[in-house]
Order: C-alpha cells, then structure tokens, then sequence
C-alpha cells in the first residue's frame, strides 16, 4: 500500500516542482505567476508530507484527491508556461486572460485544502485531539462521501470506542439510502467493519455486524462481503462470541441469504447451519447427537427407560432399531392428545433416546437441557400442552464440539429470545429452496425446537419459526428422500410440528395463519387416509374469511385433492365431510378474482375424483362449473379449463348431478 501510494504522489510531486521553476523564469504576469509558484510550493510539501506517511493514508481518498491534484498541476503548469513566451509576436498572439489566474488560484488553493483534510483524516484519531475535520474543497458536489471516508479512516486508526461509534454512523447512513450503502462499499468499508467485529468490545461488534447486514442488499455488495471473508468471521462469532452480538450476526446472515440466496452454501460449508441450531436447542430441547454428543452410559440407560415406560415388554434398544418403525413409534401417546403431562416429554426424550443408538457416543462435558411438560387449562383446547425447560440431575451432555456454551446461562431472557428468534430467521432464509440444508436442519433437532418454539416462544420467534417450516416443507414437497426422511407420518417431531400448526391454524393466529396453511399443504402427501383431523380445519378457513386465507386455504385443500396425491378420494370426501362443497360455491361465485381461480381448482378435483356424491348434487355443483365454463376469466389458464371440463364430464355421467336431483 505505502509503495502504492508513493507511486501515486511522485507525479504530482514533480508538476508542483516544474510550476515553481517555470514561474521564477515568466516574461510576463510575474505577480500572478509569483502567487502561484507560492501556492504550489505550498501544495509541494504537503504532497511531500503524505508521501513520508504513505503507509497511514487511506487509500480511497487519496486517489480521488491526488488525481484531482494532479490535473489541476498540469493546468497551472500550463497556465505559467505561456508566460515564458519570448519575441514581441508571441506576446501578442498569446493572450492570457486575467480571470484565468484568479481561477486557477482558486483551484491550487482548493488542492492545498483537500491533501491537508486528506493527512488529518489519515492520522490516529488520538493525534487530531478530537478536531472536526470538516469537509474539504472535494466535498463541494457530494458532501456525503468526504462523510463516509472520515468515517471509514476511523475504522482502520481510531481506537475501539472511536470505531464502534463510526460503525454506528455507518449504519445510519447505511439504513437511510441505498446509494450510501453502495459508497460505503466503494470506498472500501468492509473489510474495516469485519475486523471490528473479530477484534471490537461488545457495542462495536453489534454495530459492525449491523451495518454488514444493512450493507448486503443486493447480489453484488453480498458477494463483495462473501469474497472479503464474511463466512469466516461470522462463523466464528457464533462459535464464540456473547450472545448479544451473535444474535446480530444471525440477523445479518438471513439478511445476506435472503438478498444473495446463492451465498446459502457457503455459509453452510462454514458450519453457520449446526452453530445456528445449536443456538435454537439452547434450552429448548436437549440437543442432537450429531451437534452434542451424550455419554454411552447416560444414553443407555435413558433409552431403556423411556422404552419401558411406552411399552409393556419391554426390549433392548437394539432390537426396537431391528423392527419395522412403525411398531415402535406405534407405542408412542400422540403428542399434545390428551391431558397426561408426560406426554411432550415422552415424545421428546424418545426420539432423543433413539437417535442417540443410531451412532457410536462418547462420553463428554456435564451439561444438558431437557424438556418436561405441566398440564394447563385452555377453553380453546383441552389438549393443549405447555412445555417446560429444566435441568435434569441423571443425564449428561456435552457443549456443542467447538462451540462455546460458557456464560450462555446467565445471559437476561430477552437477549436468549432475541437469539432464537434471529437464530430461527437466518434457518428460514438458509433452508430456502435448498435440499441439502434442508436435510441437514432436519437430521438436527430443529423440527422439534421448532415445535417447542410454535407453542412457547415470544411472537418474533413464533413467526420466525412457522415461516423456516413453511420453507423447509415446500422443499420436501419437492424433494421425495427429504420427505420420506424429515416427515414420516410415524415421526414423533413431525406429529409434534404438525399438532402446533393445526393448533395455530385453529386459532387463526393473524401472523401465523398464513405460513402454518402453507407448510400443511406443502406436507399434504404423507398424511395417512386416517388423519381427518387435518382437513377440517382448512376447510373452516373457506368460510367468509380474508382473500388471501381463502386463497392459501384453497391451494393447501388442493394439494390433498389433486390427482398427484395417492389419497385424493379419501382426501376428496373428507373435504366434502367437512362441508367444503358449499363454501367452495360460495367462493367460486362471489370471491375475489385470485380465490375464485384457487376455489374452482379444488372444487374441480373434487367432483373429478367423487362425482357420485350425494352433497356435491345438493349443491348442483355442475350448474357451477357450468357458469364457470363460461367465464373467460376462469378459463384463461388452460390447465385449469382442461380440468374444468373432465370435471363437467365426470359430473354428467351421473344422473343426479345432471338433473339436479339430490
């Protein structure tokens, strides 16, 4: 840098030197050229002075200033040169007018201003003694960058108490434009904030984790961030650092994922997916053996127990692993179905117990979180489960391998659930359209922390946590092996993840509504024939609620309905059980353009796979697709006007539904 820099200096330095010259030796305007030669002697040694501190200067400005320097010394060079003219015909036919003096003192004068602001904002921040710098000459036509390099010098020079307050002007500016984000960039800003958040106390780490993540607002400033080491630091934070900035960090990783989804990754190769869950476990369920590794002994017995307690017979852990899955889960009370106040805690400790068989365990550390579970009243469902966080005496657990867990306990509740809820919205934004990630959450204890957190967390974590489910289980839609895998029907972390959502579906939570009827739909094809409970529910949804629940309603009944899923006539009589026929008519005729599209999807696949039905003729449900047939608004998309008109095939090959005739 410094022998950059001196490169830089060298040329402007000998313009200065050969205006000076060129003055003393000027036949004509000797005042003026003399006010001259002493501006750039002037301007001579302050370049001097830089080029002796070239290893300080801050190398952004100092481009910008020294070239703006330099074609101003190229001009007065000129200028001085033409004085020098000798003969009487070169004096006449060379006319200098005298503004041009007054104009090019101004702008050696403006030069002198900005390499003097340049050497001030360069050095330490202890040797200004607290001085306003001010904005040089340069700053004239765009103030705010001169207010970004001073800011951005501070980073590199000034102490840590100086440079968390620059970070927090960073963010100021970062946060009111976008085009100052961009200059922060520009101008070098980034790699400074990553060393401030390795290297600075506690307030100047949340403030450069802030901007960072206020800075990553499109594809190319996050991978500016990614190439300059963003993973690595932020990797090592969540590993390491106090909770109050590894919450911040988390909130800055969603936000770079979500505006650069090509990053996720990267971030994944840097282990940000275990430290994130890590996170999310703490204190909420006892964490996964593939992230904390429980002792043989403790396991053993652990296991042996909870399989006692579910099972009459019982039998070693081994022998269960070697029976067919279903058997085992089988003995497993539903979780949340009933009012006995073991019944999380069963689910919880008994997936803990059987994952902990399935690989060699070693013993480790003296720690451990576990789940229990108290009874409490509700009038909206007897059922209803509270789970409680406590620390059992007969189990043992270790820290997560690498990461830090000391001091974690005493941290004040609100920052615990600030981390869970940045925690669970950086899963979110990773886990989107991603398999791989997907796969790893999931093989994870995530799906039951997500399942404790649905039901006990504060609202930011409640959403956080039902939008990364919605995510994850639009990629297992998608994706067979992580479905079969992450979403067993027998799974007691996904009964636990499904019994919440219908829960929060039930009770039409306005924030949560919406991604709970996604992420059931998105599981519409491992429900059994035999899981009617979570049909009527959905369909109550149809009834004169808002558009865009109608609508999520209608696609979520869709996918259960439609001719991809192997149960769509068992899934299709349910709906009609559950008196879905009408208020799909209802929709159809009278809902909004986007809901009556959605509803008339449903109805179609309904009477396509139940035409026989006795409701489906009371509503005269062909009379409606009938009227919908005529509709263009209805029949734009041909996917669906194919399907409408099998539907109306199908209707009139029964004669009921033809003559209207219940």
């Amino acid at each position: 840098m410094a022998d950059l820099v001196k490169q830089i200096l060298a040329k402007p330095i000998q313009l200065a030197d050969q205006v000076s010259k060129a003055a003393d030796e000027a036949s004509a305007f000797k005042q003026d050229c003399g006010e001259l030669k002493s501006k750039a002697e002037k301007l001579a040694g302050l370049l001097r002075q830089a080029a002796r501190a070239s290893s300080d200067l801050y190398e952004r400005p100092t481009r910008r200033i020294i070239e703006d320097t330099e074609q101003v010394l190229e001009k007065a060079l000129s200028l001085v040169l033409k004085c020098r003219a000798n003969g009487i015909m070169k004096r006449v036919f060379t006319i200098i007018p005298t503004a041009a003096f007054r104009k090019m003192s101004s702008q050696l004068e403006n030069s002198i201003g900005d390499v003097s602001w340049l050497l001030r904002v360069s050095a330490p921040a202890g040797d200004r003694g607290g001085e306003y710098l001010g904005l040089p000459p340069i700053a004239a036509n765009e103030p705010i960058l001169c207010l970004i390099w001073e800011q951005i010098a501070i980073l590199y020079t000034g102490s840590l108490e100086d440079r968390s307050d620059a970070a927090a002007s960073l963010v100021s500016l970062a946060r009111d434009n976008d085009r100052y984000g961009k200059l922060i960039i520009e101008e070098g800003g980034v790699l400074p904030l990553l060393k401030l958040v390795k290297e600075g106390k506690i307030d100047g780490q949340e403030n450069a984790a802030k901007a960072i993540g206020l800075l990553g607002r499109d594809p190319e400033s996050v991978e500016h961030m990614i190439h300059a080491g963003v993973c690595t630091v932020f990797a090592k934070i969540l590993k390491e650092g106090p909770m109050k900035v590894q919450a911040v960090v988390a909130w800055a990783v969603s936000e770079l994922v979500a505006n650069y989804p090509k990053c996720q990754d990267l971030f994944a190769q840097h282990n940000i997916i275990r430290l994130l869950v890590s996170h999310l476990a703490f204190e909420t369920v006892q964490e996964h053996s593939k992230y904390a590794i429980t002792s043989i002994k403790a396991a053993t017995i652990h296991a042996i127990v909870m399989a006692s307690n579910n099972n009459p017979n019982p039998k070693n852990m081994s022998q269960v692993h070697d029976e067919d899955d279903k058997q085992f889960y089988g003995q497993i009370p539903h979780p949340l179905g009933n009012k006995s106040p073991s019944q999380m805690h069963n689910l919880v400790t008994t997936t803990m117990a059987m994952r902990s068989q399935s690989k060699p365990l070693e013993p480790q550390g003296n720690d451990s979180t576990q789940i229990s579970s108290h009874p409490t009243s509700s009038n909206h469902d007897n059922a209803k489960q509270n789970l409680q966080v406590h620390q059992p005496q007969h189990q043992q657990n270790v820290s997560l391998p690498g990461a830090s867990l000391k001091g974690r306990e005493t941290e004040d509740p609100a920052t615990k659930a600030y981390m869970k809820a940045m925690s669970a919205r950086a899963l979110w934004h990773l886990s989107k359209e991603n398999s791989a990630i997907c796969r790893s959450i999931t093989e994870s204890r995530a799906l039951l922390c997500f399942a404790v957190l649905l039901e006990k967390g504060p609202d930011d974590v409640k959403y956080n946590s039902a939008m990364a489910l919605m995510e994850i289980t639009a990629v297992a839609e998608k994706d067979a092996e992580l479905r079969r895998s992450a979403f067993k029907p027998n799974s007691p972390a996904c009964k636990a993840v499904v019994d919440q959502m219908l829960m929060l579906i039930e009770r039409e939570d306005p924030d949560l509504l919406i991604p709970c009827v996604k992420a059931i739909g998105n599981l519409a094809r491992t429900f059994r024939a035999t899981e009617t409970r979570i049909i009527a529910p959905l369909v109550q949804l149809l009834d004169e609620r808002e558009a865009e629940v109608c609508r999520e309603a209608s696609i979520a009944l869709t996918k259960f309905a439609c001719s991809d899923n192997y149960l769509h006539i068992d899934h299709s009589k349910a709906i009609i059980s559950a008196g879905g026929a009408k208020h799909l008519i209802q929709l159809v005729y009278f809902g909004e353009q986007i809901v009556q599209i959605s509803a008339l999807a449903l109805l179609c696949y309904i009477a396509l796979h139940v035409p026989d039905s006795k409701e489906l003729a009371e509503a005269e449900v062909l009379t409606v697709l009938e009227w919908a047939s005529k509709q263009s608004s209805m029949t734009q998309d041909e996917t669906l006007d194919l399907l409408l008109q099998e539907a109306k095939g199908r209707l009139e090959l029964y004669p009921r539904n033809a003559k209207g005739l219940p």
